[in-house]
C-alpha cells in the first residue's frame, strides 16, 4: 500500500500529481498543466495541454498566446464546481478563489484523500470575481504573500473614499492610480463604480485589452477612455489608471498635474510608497491578510498545511503555537506581480 499522499509531490517548479502525470501551476513548460489563474507567476505558455477556467484560458490567450494549435497547445475549460477525471483515477474540481477573474482553487481527490491547492486567494468581496469558498480537505496548500501579523488590510470602502476625497479636493488635477493590469486595475475601477463614481475613467493603453476582456465576461466597468485619445484639459478632475511602471514615466507628463496613487497591499509598508514616490498610498490587496490566512486554515481544518511563496516562517510558527502540522515548500519563480 502506498504511503499517505505519496501521489502529490511538491517540486521547486510546481506541484506534481504523480498518477495523473500532470502539474499544478508549473513554472516550466510541461505536457499537461492545471492552472489556478492567469498571473505570470502561476501561468505561462508552452504547455502541451492547459486545464483552467474559461476566464483564465482567455486571459492566458491574451497574455501568453496560448490556445488551440501546434504552438499554443490544447486547452480544456473547466467551470466552477465542475469535476474533471484525470488519468490514474484523480478527480480535479475547480472552486472559486476570489483572487482575480477566473481564479480557482483546485481540489484533487485520489484514493480517498483530498488536497486543495489554492493558488492565490483573498477573502474580501470583489465585484469582479466570485468569492472564495472554504473547502475542507486533508492537505491545504496555501500562499503566504502577506503572512505577517502586521498585514491587516483596511476595508476597501475606506481606500475608495480616500481616493475620491483627494479627487474632489483638487478639481484641476487628476489622480493617477498605479495598478497591475490583471485584476487590480479592474477591481479598482469596479469599486469606484460601487462607490458611486460615474465619471469616465481614463486608461493607459496597456490596460485596455484586459479591461475589455473583463467586460466580455460580464464585469461592468462603466465608461472607459484612452488617455491617448484626449487632451490634458479633458482629464482634469478625473481618475487615470496605469501600470505601476508608468507612474513616474515620461508618459505621465501628458496628464494634468497628476496626484500619484498606488493600489497594493504593499502600500501598508511606508518605505515601499516612498520608493515609488507615491503621494496617495491605497492599501488594496488581492491576497488574504494575516488574519484571513489564519482564519481560513482554521475553517478548512486540514490534517496538514503546506505553505508556498511568501512569509512562510511566521505562518509556520503560528501552526506550531496552535498544535497544527505544517511545512514550507521551496517554490521558484513566485513574485508579487499581482499585488
Amino acid at each position: 500500500m502506498a504511503a499517505p499522499f505519496s501521489w502529490i509531490v511538491p517540486d521547486p517548479h510546481g506541484v506534481y500529481v504523480k498518477p495523473a502525470d500532470c502539474w499544478i501551476d508549473p513554472s516550466k513548460a510541461v505536457a499537461k498543466a492545471l492552472v489556478t489563474h492567469g498571473h505570470a507567476d502561476h501561468a505561462r505558455g508552452g504547455h502541451g495541454k492547459t486545464v483552467a477556467t474559461p476566464e483564465t484560458l482567455a486571459i492566458m490567450a491574451l497574455r501568453y498566446r496560448t490556445g488551440e494549435g501546434p504552438d499554443g497547445g490544447a486547452t480544456r475549460p473547466v467551470e466552477y464546481g465542475e469535476t474533471v477525471r484525470l488519468d490514474g483515477g484523480v478527480d480535479a474540481t475547480y472552486i472559486p478563489a476570489g483572487h482575480v477573474l477566473g481564479s480557482a482553487q483546485i481540489l484533487l481527490e485520489h484514493a480517498g484523500e483530498r488536497v486543495v491547492i489554492t493558488g492565490d486567494y483573498k477573502r474580501r468581496a470583489d465585484p469582479t470575481c466570485p468569492p472564495f469558498e472554504v473547502t475542507p480537505c486533508d492537505i491545504f496548500i496555501t500562499e503566504a504573500t502577506f503572512g505577517l501579523p502586521l498585514f491587516t488590510h483596511p476595508p476597501i470602502e475606506e481606500e475608495m473614499a480616500k481616493l475620491l476625497d483627494r479627487l474632489a479636493a483638487y478639481p484641476d488635477r487628476c489622480v493617477l492610480v498605479g495598478a497591475y493590469a490583471l485584476g487590480k486595475a479592474q477591481r479598482v475601477i469596479a469599486e469606484l463604480r460601487a462607490a458611486g463614481h460615474t465619471q469616465p475613467i481614463y486608461l493607459h493603453g496597456a490596460m485596455e485589452r484586459m479591461c475589455r476582456l473583463y467586460e466580455d465576461f460580464g464585469v461592468d466597468l462603466g465608461e472607459l477612455r484612452l488617455v491617448s485619445d484626449h487632451t490634458k484639459d479633458d482629464m482634469r478632475g478625473h481618475v487615470v489608471v496605469c501600470p505601476p511602471s508608468a507612474l513616474n514615466d515620461r508618459w505621465s507628463r501628458r496628464l494634468p498635474d497628476p496626484i500619484t496613487a498606488m493600489a497594493s497591499g504593499w502600500m501598508r509598508v511606508r518605505q515601499r510608497a516612498r520608493q515609488r514616490n507615491v503621494e496617495l498610498p491605497l492599501v488594496i490587496s488581492d491576497h488574504a491578510d494575516w488574519g484571513e490566512l489564519t482564519r481560513t486554515i482554521q475553517e478548512v481544518d486540514p490534517q496538514e498545511t503546506w505553505i508556498t511563496h511568501g512569509r512562510e516562517e511566521a505562518l509556520l510558527r503560528w501552526h506550531q503555537l496552535h498544535q497544527r502540522r505544517a511545512r514550507a515548500l521551496a517554490m521558484v519563480g513566485y513574485e508579487d506581480e499581482d499585488d
